[in-house]
């Protein structure tokens, strides 16, 4: 499926639930109203969009942040020898804690995303080390972030064309993952947060069932939600679409060199851009000088192009490169305050 020949009804839906779903105990009777459609057909095209090999809703859930949350993550970049990335990938997508893996075209060919809970008994530094070991890698770096300018995915489902030379709207850096002190989360929150990070079914009150199994009302499952968002320990509460099943084939990683004294003005300039997803600061190595990522997903490699083109133009910075995804080993989303990381810790902790 692409989004230049999606139904008018579904492009519609999917953009309003990309952006958010109300937190109400019928959300989807709300986005019925506000696309003046049944509830029932916004149900059936939820579900006809979330299943069967071209399904392009991956997820609707709440997005939290780990950092917020206590967790320790980290984007990691991989050297690993051809002949050997197959069981490289392996070793490394049995941790429940990686949720992205993506092979790119460079020399550091494998990339990946590591999340650990605050009571990890290994922590992230020797977590990623047994995954050094483990995956055969010859480098492995880890690319944590030092600041975030902007997070959150919105693809353009018009099919209208991308205009990378528009002008962007600086941005200031996000204030989630900031490094006040974290209040640690009383057990009743890590229940609401359990529930609420599953995929929210396509029914009419879909949030019953889970209030039911943790013994609480809707209402203060949904007032939890909210309260969740307003204390930045959660994002949006949204579907997360694929964007490859929609045509946005060109996902580019666009790593830049940028001086420190120039770092927040170009980060507030590229955030600004429309069609960056994410944009951070990271640290830098000998053999890696790249310091500002800016993520960005474009139905061609041309229009990727044009789009780092625009941002370098609008910035003054000229020392860049684009990494392309040429294959996507794992994408979800970290289940938080669940068993499964503990369990890979306790194991590890016996077989290394």
């Amino acid at each position: 499926m692409n989004a230049a020949v999606l139904p008018d009804i579904d492009a519609q839906l999917l953009a309003t639930v990309q952006e958010r779903i109300p937190l109400l105990p019928r959300p989807y009777a709300q986005i019925a109203a506000e696309l003046d459609l049944p509830e029932a057909v916004v149900i059936d095209r939820i579900h006809a969009l979330r299943t069967g090999p071209r399904a392009v809703i991956r997820q609707i859930s709440a997005i939290f942040d780990s950092a917020s949350l206590g967790y320790k993550s980290t984007l990691i970049a991989a050297k690993v020898p051809e002949a050997h990335l197959d069981a490289a990938v392996a070793a490394i997508n049995e941790h429940p804690g990686v949720s992205h893996n993506y092979r790119r075209d460079h020399e550091y060919n494998l990339w990946y995303t590591l999340a650990v809970p605050p009571d990890s008994r290994l922590g992230l530094d020797a977590t990623s080390q047994i995954l050094h070991r483990r995956s055969g890698a010859i480098v492995t770096r880890l690319m944590p972030t030092l600041k975030m300018y902007k997070i959150g995915v919105k693809l353009d489902l018009a099919g209208g064309s991308s205009d990378a030379a528009s002008s962007p709207r600086p941005q200031a850096p996000s204030k989630h993952g900031s490094a006040d002190p974290i209040a640690p989360l009383t057990s009743r929150e890590k229940d609401f947060i359990r529930v609420l990070q599953r995929d929210l079914p396509a029914t009419q009150r879909p949030f019953d069932a889970w209030a039911a199994e943790i013994g609480v009302s809707v209402d203060q499952l949904l007032a939890a939600a909210v309260q969740f968002q307003s204390r930045k320990l959660m994002r949006r509460y949204s579907a997360v679409l694929r964007h490859r099943e929609l045509g946005f084939d060109a996902n580019a990683m666009g790593v830049w060199i940028v001086p420190p004294e120039r770092r927040d003005s170009f980060g507030s300039i590229a955030a600004g851009f429309p069609q960056v997803s994410h944009c951070y600061l990271r640290p830098d190595y000998e053999d890696w000088p790249y310091n500002l990522y800016t993520m960005i997903h474009a139905r061609e490699k041309s229009e990727g192009a044009a789009i780092l083109a625009a941002i370098s133009a609008a910035t003054g910075i000229s020392q860049y490169a684009a990494l392309y995804s040429t294959h996507e080993f794992k994408k979800i989303r970290v289940r938080y305050f669940e068993p499964d990381i503990p369990a890979w810790e306790a194991d590890a902790a016996i077989t290394e």
